[in-house]
């Protein structure tokens, strides 16, 4: 099978799972870190996924990495795990899962400025209304009294935006990183790396074993975190690594349009997570600043 025929079907399958499997994800994790403690709960995650992925993948392709390619594999892990899985799943325990999604659909706007300073693509007018939409819905989303609901929370939010840098600058950046020509191994071998910078975390700096009991994980915990690994760590972040070797970033943030409405629909019906009117308001105007971003943009092969 030819290359072209393979990614016309390949690309809209990984789509459908980019938009709708991370979309489930927030309270699968927010489930997760009620009862293990979040670096050790991702990291033992990106571990299992990663090794299960980088095994099966070796049926098919040798494993074969430079040095260069091992470096950016670093950097990536470091970014897209350490920092930005680790820092979400962290403010989790105490952000509305919905309220996380949305404040993560910002990503767009800061892919958008972020290709203005590193690829000298200076936003077009659509562009700008989108940035101005989306800065006017995150104020109406963050700016709720009774979301602010402690010192954590804050810090929770400041997580969430820093791992939104991160993912947005790594979005761009590995689309011309040199790394391993099979973009399963890719990402099996960041997820490794990256779980275990997670495990390093929580058992050398942060030592959450003091304070976890393993007899205190219910099925719930359990089930969520083998549901993370299979569809959101292994089918989601593949399918995500291979439409940015694919299609345009631009396209592929464009996610961001479906997960907080998954997001948001999962913890009002599942969690009980209350939904306001200005929360719907921020999330609609939000949202429309990312279709202004994404409006009338060319869709180019990163080839």
């Amino acid at each position: 099978m030819t290359e072209s025929k393979r990614s016309s079907w390949l690309i809209p399958i990984c789509f459908v799972i980019v938009y709708i499997v991370w979309g489930t994800t927030y309270l699968a994790n927010a489930w997760g870190v009620k009862e293990i403690p979040p670096f050790m709960f991702s990291g033992m995650r990106f571990i299992t996924a990663g090794s299960i992925l980088l095994f099966l993948t070796s049926f098919f392709t040798p494993i074969k990495v430079t040095w260069s390619q091992f470096k950016n594999l670093l950097f990536a892990g470091f970014m897209l795990f350490g920092i930005g899985n680790g820092l979400v799943t962290w403010a989790l325990q105490y952000v509305h899962s919905g309220i996380t999604a949305l404040v993560i659909a910002f990503e767009p706007l800061l892919v958008a400025i972020l290709l203005w300073q590193m690829k000298n693509e200076r936003p077009q007018t659509n562009t700008w209304i989108g940035i101005a939409l989306g800065i006017i819905g995150m104020v109406l989303l963050v700016g709720q009294p009774e979301l602010v609901s402690s010192r954590e929370w804050i810090i929770g939010l400041v997580f969430i935006i820093i791992a939104n840098l991160a993912w947005g600058y790594v979005s761009i950046w590995i689309s011309t990183a040199d790394l391993p020509a099979s973009v399963f191994q890719s990402a099996a071998l960041q997820m490794l790396i990256g779980g275990m910078i997670l495990l390093f975390s929580s058992f050398v700096i942060l030592q959450e074993y003091q304070t976890f009991d393993w007899q205190q994980v219910s099925s719930k915990a359990i089930y969520s975190w083998i549901y993370l690994v299979v569809f959101g760590a292994i089918m989601a972040f593949s399918a995500f690594n291979y439409l940015l070797l694919n299609v345009s970033t631009t396209r592929v943030v464009a996610s961001a349009y479906v997960h907080p409405v998954i997001a948001l629909f999962l913890g009002w019906y599942l969690n009980k997570e209350g939904i306001s009117t200005q929360s719907l308001s921020a999330a609609a105007i939000l949202l429309t600043g990312v279709y202004f971003i994404n409006k009338n943009k060319k869709v180019t092969d990163s080839h």
